[in-house]
């Protein structure tokens, strides 16, 4: 992992904690702000923090109730959306490619619909539409039944499951395991449930008109985000890439090949 600056920003809800380093060149480099997944942290990214961080500004945080950003009372995707709009503030930072992992997407999605004047550009991985017409009934059931469900299973089956179903390589595997270490199950159950009944209220119909690229796994295991992400694809018209060798993670997975297309989209903002 490169050497970061961590900074923290507070709220009546808790400490939200984050990382940023800026290019030796100095001037006004163009930001790139990393948010991770569900259940993950922000060394999910460190293979593009590695990558970028040398030409870029790179911001990295650990997502209200993740993470080193524990305890946080509240993790609504508003209340994630403030701090990110405080962490933006305190950093000066006014426009930014925002490359959001599953859960990450989501609070790019809800950021936009705020803020789209700072959104220069979106970078989906393996995370999926807001919008009502995605989501069947069925779909919306199974998605608040995650909470109740995940706490069925002992901690350590718990957790290499989540493990072994976002990643297929093993650094990407242990990558996520030692994000998942610090919960315990009733911790972990309540922020799995709370992330996914928290996207369903936070959903709804959006325009994106920044440049989007979206990126998957082609051997993306979770839940029905592959089938999500050819429907937003058709839908929209933003270029889909599958990325082999990849899961869930798959920015952890093939770190190579996702570093390429971020690189080549942002190249041609």
């Amino acid at each position: 992992m490169i050497d970061m600056t961590e900074k923290y920003v507070e709220s009546l809800n808790g400490r939200t904690c984050y990382w940023i380093s800026r290019p030796e060149s100095g001037g006004a480099a163009r930001c790139l702000v990393f948010l991770h997944g569900m259940t993950a942290d922000h060394t999910l990214f460190e293979k593009q923090l590695e990558f970028f961080y040398a030409d870029f500004t790179v911001l990295a945080w650990d997502a209200p109730a993740h993470g080193r950003s524990r305890p946080y009372r509240d993790p609504a995707y508003a209340n994630a959306v403030g701090e990110l709009e405080r962490i933006l503030a305190a950093e000066n930072i006014t426009r930014a490619v925002f490359i959001g992992q599953s859960m990450g997407g989501f609070h790019t999605q809800s950021f936009l619909t705020r803020h789209p004047e700072t959104v220069e550009g979106f970078v989906g991985i393996d995370t999926c539409p807001y919008g009502e017409g995605y989501y069947s009934r069925s779909d919306r059931w199974w998605l608040r039944q995650v909470g109740w469900m995940s706490r069925l299973y002992p901690l350590r089956i718990l957790k290499r499951s989540i493990a072994k179903a976002a990643a297929v390589t093993g650094y990407a595997r242990e990558n996520m395991l030692r994000a998942l270490a610090p919960y315990g199950k009733e911790e972990l159950c309540r922020l799995m449930g709370l992330g996914f009944a928290g996207f369903l209220e936070e959903n709804r119909d959006l325009r994106i008109t920044c440049p989007v690229v979206l990126i998957a796994g082609e051997r993306d295991g979770i839940g029905k985000a592959r089938q999500y992400n050819r429907a937003w694809h058709e839908h929209t018209g933003f270029p889909l890439y599958w990325v082999k060798q990849a899961g869930h993670n798959a920015n952890c997975d093939n770190p190579v090949e996702v570093n390429r297309i971020i690189a080549e989209f942002i190249a041609g903002l």
